[in-house]
């Protein structure tokens, strides 16, 4: 399964490195889940809407979300830093 970044999500993944390895573990675990589950599992996953729509989040902590879409071929993650873009 082919992973992709968007530019934003490794800004993202970047800051976390430099500041919070706890997040950056959990962001790898929520991932391995997408791939084994891309629609149940940990993280609360949840469908998103309107601008967001074919896209799924899932829960890093209270603050933070994955936001990431799924097909056959790859895994594409759009953020892993806020809540929905903010």
């Amino acid at each position: 399964m082919e992973l992709r970044w968007s530019k934003n999500a490794l800004k993202d993944i970047e800051y976390w490195k430099k500041t919070d390895s706890t997040k950056v573990k959990r962001i790898k675990e929520l991932i391995n889940n997408i791939v084994d589950s891309p629609y149940e599992g940990i993280g609360k996953p949840e469908p998103l809407r309107f601008e967001w729509t074919g896209y799924w989040s899932r829960r890093i902590n209270s603050e933070h979300r994955l936001i990431y879409k799924y097909n056959e071929q790859y895994i594409e993650i759009v953020s892993c830093r806020y809540h929905y873009g903010k």
